[in-house]
């Protein structure tokens, strides 16, 4: 199984405008690969090195199997938004406060859908999900903000 997106490559920076520098919005990504008996896929963007652990951007699951791209400003027909690190639903665009941050695109592959709602936590849903895992893939995409003047710095923690 594979996740891939055509803004950027794995392990390489995101485009600023899928970032607080540019529009915020979610870049455009790709799958491939997906196995057979998938009944649903799941999705879960999060920043490990952000200053107040991990950070979640975006949950999104009971994707449809059949679903090969999201694309910008999307959510797939169908699927459910669980809680990001804000406590909100939606892609929370990468921001970090200072240094390079890694964030990874983790998609899974389930053997069932799960029961779920609008808004569940991201332990609830990883906890439904994990004895249905059939597959998984990540991207990685960097991205550091460049401050033009010595002593600009970000109040942000994400």
């Amino acid at each position: 199984m594979q996740i891939s997106s055509p803004a950027f490559e794995n392990y390489e920076s995101i485009p600023p405008q899928y970032t607080c520098d540019g529009d915020g919005i979610n870049p455009p990504l790709e799958f491939a690969d997906i196995p057979e008996n998938t009944k649903s896929l799941a999705l879960i963007v999060d920043d490990p090195d952000a200053p107040i652990g991990l950070f979640t951007h975006w949950v999104v699951a009971n994707i449809d199997p059949q679903t090969t791209m999201i694309r910008e400003r999307q959510v797939p027909k169908g699927a459910i938004e669980g809680q990001n690190s804000t406590g909100t639903l939606g892609f929370i665009p990468p921001c970090p406060p200072e240094g390079l941050h890694h964030y990874r695109f983790q998609l899974f592959a389930l053997s069932g859908e799960l029961d779920m709602n609008s808004g569940d936590t991201r332990d609830e849903i990883e906890t439904a999900m994990s004895p249905l895992v059939i597959a998984r893939a990540e991207l990685v995409g960097i991205y550091m903000r460049e401050y033009p003047e010595v002593g600009l710095g970000s109040d942000s923690d994400i």
